[in-house]
């Protein structure tokens, strides 16, 4: 018997490995070979393929597909309907299944809805990618990023409210937690 929920709408291929306490929703496929970690939830519609990695405790929510190539870190969330790619120039008539490239989510990193993750990139730990942006290169540690395409507007602290930064020092406002500026990144003291 599984240790983990899946809804009976759902599909889960032979060769997809789950996690104890992992809930997969409605109308979701996990193909073979993916791999999916402990106490994730995947909402409805989501689509985890052959060679994609979720960490512990990832939250996916409705209308996300996660392609070979993507690996999502422990704690990364994913807003409704958030778009992950894997080639950077398709066509349906050139088979470039040789040329996935990697995308990697950084720990605690939050992806808002409706944003587009274009392939290759790296999105740093407890980054905040906002609703509608579109990454197109890698991202800095505990950056907050909008527009298309997206940019750096400040930082966000691990625990997920904006940090004002002054005299290349922050503390957070919710949690207390210190850090420091730093050759154009943000570290915790």
């Amino acid at each position: 018997m599984a240790d983990y929920f899946a809804h009976e709408s759902a599909y889960i291929d032979d060769g997809a490995v789950i996690g104890k306490g992992t809930k997969i929703w409605h109308f979701s496929h996990v193909m073979p070979g993916a791999v999916i970690g402990e106490r994730c939830n995947l909402g409805q519609n989501v689509v985890v393929m052959t060679g994609a990695k979720l960490g512990d405790n990832v939250k996916i929510q409705n209308n996300v597909s996660i392609y070979e190539g993507v690996e999502l870190e422990d704690d990364v969330f994913c807003g409704p309907s958030c778009v992950f790619t894997n080639v950077m120039n398709p066509r349906s008539h050139v088979s470039r299944k040789h040329e996935y490239q990697r995308t990697l989510v950084g720990r605690g990193t939050s992806i808002g809805a409706n944003a587009t993750i274009v392939c290759g990139t790296t999105l740093g730990r407890y980054s905040f990618v906002g609703a509608g942006a579109v990454i197109t290169s890698d991202v800095p540690d505990y950056a907050l990023m909008v527009g298309v395409p997206a940019r750096r507007i400040g930082w966000v602290c691990q625990c997920g409210v904006r940090l004002t930064v002054k005299d290349g020092a922050a503390t957070c406002s919710a949690c207390g937690t210190k850090y420091r500026e730093l050759n154009g990144g943000l570290r915790p003291e």
